[in-house]
């Protein structure tokens, strides 16, 4: 059984009573060309495909994290739409972007990822400008990542992994002078500047925060 919504950000497919022998199977057998990405919860999969809407924001806070951690002198390891799973608990999700930082070193020349023996990334990028079908903050609590920023192309929140729960925040883990506030400002003026000036625009505000 299958649900298709499409709007102009992003187009969703929802599966029920999908095995997680099967999931894993999609996951392989789409590897290679596959532009969508997965979120899969005890048997049900979301298929997401991110139109224009969704990916502007995406690219734009990659953009910022690199360079946060450029002037922080902060090393980081970008894993990006990885697929982070475990089989244990039944969940997986491919974040729009996920890093690690405080990590960083424990996964640094490794080819492959494997949460089984692996740690999550710290960091994970969310946006959903839709809602989505699965409870997304309950397969990255499960799979650990301590650090979740999730957008949905009007507010901007910061959550933080504590004895199991995401606690919101006003401020970063990872990048502490990075607030909601701040980063939001600069998402928000993403829609009147262009990306060249407005990375410019954030690499001086991070410099005259570390003054």
């Amino acid at each position: 059984m299958s649900l298709a919504i499409s709007i102009s950000a992003e187009q969703r497919t929802v599966l029920h009573n999908i095995s997680w022998e099967t999931f894993e199977a999609l996951l392989k057998d789409t590897a290679q060309d596959r532009s969508s990405r997965f979120a899969y919860e005890d048997g049900t999969l979301e298929i997401m495909t991110p139109l224009f809407e969704h990916e502007n924001p995406k690219c734009n806070f990659g953009n910022f994290i690199v360079a946060l951690a450029e002037e922080l002198q902060i090393e980081i390891k970008s894993a990006g739409s990885t697929t982070l799973k475990k089989k244990i608990t039944k969940k997986g999700i491919e974040p729009d972007n996920c890093y690690y930082i405080q990590n960083e070193a424990a996964i640094r020349g490794k080819d492959t990822l494997n949460l089984e023996t692996d740690p999550p990334p710290d960091l994970a990028i969310e946006i959903d400008i839709t809602s989505s079908s699965v409870d997304k903050f309950a397969i990255y609590q499960t799979l650990g990542v301590s650090e979740l920023w999730r957008y949905n192309g009007q507010d901007l929140k910061f959550y933080h992994l504590i004895d199991g729960q995401y606690v919101e925040r006003e401020s970063s883990i990872a990048f502490p002078i990075a607030t909601v506030n701040e980063i939001s400002r600069f998402i928000g003026q993403s829609k009147t500047m262009g990306e060249i000036a407005l990375l410019k625009s954030f690499r001086t505000w991070v410099k005259n925060k570390i003054l």
